[in-house]
């Protein structure tokens, strides 16, 4: 009787050899794909620091997010989102990179250090505090250049 073309005894031989030269090429396809990302994850794996974020000088109190980290502050509805509020003061697990703090009104960019320190550009230091520690102090709502002066007339 034949199988598909084969007779019994070549279909059990065919059949494996099949498989172990897809198989082959199946393994090396993964391990291609997966090794690099294997090893970027292995590098990102990077020491975790406890970084705490006060925003609770804003008022009146509002959302806050770090971007890609955080929930998002834009929902349909404030009143029952998972976004971080500025009435409390938050602690997060932080690797060593480049983050972006967000409200509503304000955002900008601060640096956890390879020593878990906190690093930003002092044009913030009016509104934000905390470089060199790991807790980072936001104390304004919107940022005004000239220290609150405005650079205009109407």
């Amino acid at each position: 009787m034949r199988t598909g073309g084969l007779r019994p005894a070549d279909a059990a031989v065919r059949p494996a050899s099949h498989v172990t030269v897809w198989g082959t090429v199946l393994a090396a396809i993964v391990v291609g794909l997966v090794l690099p990302a294997t090893t970027v994850l292995g590098a990102s794996a990077a020491k975790e620091f406890p970084i705490t974020i006060d925003a609770t000088k804003l008022e009146p109190p509002s959302l806050w997010q770090i971007p890609g980290l955080t929930p998002a502050i834009w929902t349909l509805d404030p009143e029952s989102t998972d976004a971080l509020r500025t009435a409390e003061v938050t602690e997060l697990r932080l690797k060593p990179g480049t983050y972006s703090f967000a409200t509503f009104t304000f955002s900008f960019q601060f640096t956890v250090t390879q020593d878990g320190t906190l690093e930003f550009e002092k044009k913030y230091d009016q509104c934000v505090s905390g470089r060199g520690t790991r807790t980072l102090l936001v104390k304004c709502k919107r940022m005004q250049p000239y220290g609150g002066q405005r650079d205009y007339e109407y």
